[in-house]
């Protein structure tokens, strides 16, 4: 598909560092993605001694620079690009000061970082967790046509692939499409990742990309949406600048909010954009030096399914064979380990990386163990993953999130680093296992 100026991308601020909107009925609901549309906006420019003229067209430059965004973006994806619509859809439109997900339920990735997951609170939802698969890492289609069974009604299934790694897509969209639901795609942590050839951030109805702080290609905030739904685009570009109406003075007739990207931002994004394919060949290379400088370690590094995705490597990261696992007990915020020879954890191991000066970090904390989701339902391959024991009847649930949790961890994995550097901290990992 191409791209043409009455369908243009709008680029969105993405959520996960933004407070909700009290009731904010529309725009932020957004299928409970992680956002609102952006319009374009001038950015502000000190004029110092410089004539209004001259800073008006670098005004306008830096307006060429969200439009052209916008172009390059969709060069990569190779098809119209939209923002989202609320849940207007599925779940018809709510009242002012009500959430569009007001009483329903949301199947969402149990092991992502809580902004896949905030916003389907925001408008009142309740976030149902999947159970994670060990093959990529990512949501468990068996447990997702479980959670289907418990909870037909649901419409609506939010998608991430970890750490770059794209998840079984065509068996989750088939589970999805079978139940009439709609998949919303977090492809926050895979922008230049492709699964049979195609990139992610472009399966869903809906679909999301960061250029947080972190990621591969940054404008140290915000993100895009797409969308092929050029209504819904239309819609969520009113709202996103305060839902102004066509007149020569401020006319509001719906709730609006401000979620809008800089111009800025969008100058820093695309001058990183030209180098996107050598960030994933410079990610690419530290996840390769870390498989082979590891080899004879009880370790495996995270999972790809290489026959039918190519992952943007965006994070390295390792797990623990269960048998050199050494004693390890977690809290709310403090961890305490027992050393034992020939066996390590990931704390002991995190803490050997620090003090060489090296940042790594645990696997993300799954959702249904956070302390603000310990209520949410949890579903696993069998069933119900809640509440399955108690003091008369033995048993328990395979936890495939909370095991990948308990024994793996992040690598650094910084493009910037070196390889001598990164020959360091191999050498600090084999030496926990001594």
């Amino acid at each position: 598909m191409g791209f043409s100026t009455s369908t243009c991308t709008e680029f969105v601020e993405v959520l996960a560092s933004k407070a909700p909107v009290p009731g904010g009925g529309g725009a932020s609901a957004l299928v409970g993605a992680v956002g609102t549309a952006l319009g374009n906006m001038v950015g502000s420019l000190t004029v110092g001694k410089k004539k209004y003229a001259d800073v008006e067209e670098e005004m306008w430059e830096l307006k060429g620079k969200c439009d052209q965004l916008q172009k390059d973006f969709l060069r990569l994806i190779e098809r119209d690009a939209e923002v989202f619509e609320p849940l207007s859809k599925a779940y018809g439109m709510p009242k002012v000061g009500h959430g569009a997900l007001e009483g329903k339920k949301v199947f969402c990735s149990d092991m992502t970082f809580d902004a896949t997951v905030n916003p389907v609170v925001y408008e009142g939802g309740e976030p149902v967790f999947i159970d994670t698969e060990y093959d990529t890492w990512n949501m468990d289609p068996v447990a997702l046509e479980k959670a289907f069974e418990i909870y037909p009604d649901t419409k609506v299934v939010v998608v991430a692939h970890l750490y770059g790694t794209p998840g079984k897509v065509d068996e989750l969209n088939a589970i999805i499409k079978k139940h009439g639901a709609i998949l919303v795609e977090d492809a926050a942590e895979s922008m230049g990742a492709t699964y049979k050839g195609v990139q992610t951030g472009t399966f869903g109805k809906y679909n999301t990309i960061s250029f947080n702080g972190n990621k591969i290609i940054t404008g140290s905030a915000g993100g895009c949406f797409l969308t092929d739904d050029e209504e819904a685009a239309n819609k969520v570009r009113k709202w996103s600048t305060q839902a102004r109406e066509n007149a020569a003075w401020y006319q509001h007739e719906e709730l609006g909010y401000n979620y809008r990207m800089s111009n800025v931002v969008a100058g820093v994004v695309r001058g990183q954009y030209p180098y996107l394919e050598e960030h994933i060949a410079a990610k690419k290379a530290i996840y390769e030096r870390y498989k082979e400088g590891l080899k004879g370690l009880p370790v495996s590094m995270n999972p790809m399914d290489l026959e039918n995705s190519e992952p943007n490597y965006w994070l390295s990261c390792l797990i623990i064979n269960k048998e050199a696992m050494c004693k390890q007990v977690r809290g709310e915020q403090d961890v305490c380990y027992v050393k034992e020879t020939g066996k390590s954890c990931p704390t002991e191991i995190l803490e050997a990386i620090a003090s060489i000066n090296a940042e790594g970090r645990p696997i993300w904390k799954p959702m249904h163990m956070q302390p603000i989701y310990r209520l949410n339902p949890f579903v696993v391959r069998d069933g119900n993953g809640r509440a399955r024991s108690n003091a008369y009847i033995a048993g328990g649930v395979a936890d495939v999130g909370m095991d990948i949790f308990t024994r793996g961890l992040c690598l650094p994995s910084d493009n910037k680093m070196t390889a001598e550097q990164q020959d360091r901290i191999i050498e600090v990992i084999k030496a926990c296992f001594e």
